[in-house]
């Protein structure tokens, strides 16, 4: 469901990234630029069966280099007492990215952290895609996991500087971020056990960072 757009401000005071350099990799790179205004991002949707109205929220890093999103229901399960659509859940958010003047910036890297029981035999898998608004360029990323695992999960999706894509210097381009959780019973009895994958914790501290890389968009003519 689309929820209201909701403004969230960071003021930075780090003039270093982060995230890594933005310059190509052969270049000498100086200190890496950082806007010194603040950076407004609106929740402009939130939609998926992963992230019902009110369960993720938003956050920008006080340095510019970094947002999170935290989940409360994100949360996917297959085997004794759960129904067939329960084995996938996704969640897409579209952002607008409000970026200082003379800026622009693409994501360097994203960390993903949940829970996960799966039994043996039953096989978990994250997967997420990200691109801008008009856009053909899509970054699709995945990692799967196998049971027997009862435990913390981790996963990181890192882009190599030449891959980075970046927002068009000049134009608002919604950003947009489809996460997505499945879970498979596989060589397991799901009419005895059941496994599941979450993105969240039961004290709601698990977070998805998104690590930003900024440039400065060359001087118009």
């Amino acid at each position: 469901m689309p929820r209201s757009r909701i403004p969230l401000i960071c003021s930075t005071a780090a003039l270093v990234a982060l995230c890594g350099p933005v310059l190509p990799a052969h270049a000498a790179a100086p200190a890496i630029a950082v806007p010194p205004d603040k950076i407004v991002i609106e929740v402009a949707t939130v939609n998926g069966s992963g992230c019902p109205a009110g369960t993720a929220a938003v956050a920008v890093s006080l340095d510019n280099t970094a947002f999170t999103v935290t989940y409360s229901e994100y949360l996917a399960q297959v085997g004794r007492g759960t129904k067939p659509t329960d084995s996938r859940k996704n969640c897409q958010l579209n952002l607008i990215v409000h970026v200082p003047h003379g800026f622009t910036y693409a994501i360097a890297s994203v960390d993903y952290r949940g829970y996960a029981h799966l039994e043996p035999g039953a096989t978990g898998e994250q997967k997420a895609s990200y691109y801008f608004q008009g856009q053909s360029q899509t970054a699709i990323k995945s990692h799967q996991f196998k049971g027997a695992l009862d435990d913390s999960w981790q996963a990181t999706d890192t882009n190599e500087v030449a891959q980075y894509v970046y927002a068009p210097c000049g134009e608002r381009r919604n950003f947009n971020i489809n996460t997505e959780l499945s879970v498979a019973s596989g060589t397991s009895d799901p009419t005895k056990t059941t496994s599941f994958m979450a993105m969240d914790s039961t004290d709601g501290a698990i977070n998805t960072v998104y690590r930003i890389a900024w440039k400065e968009c060359p001087p118009k003519p």
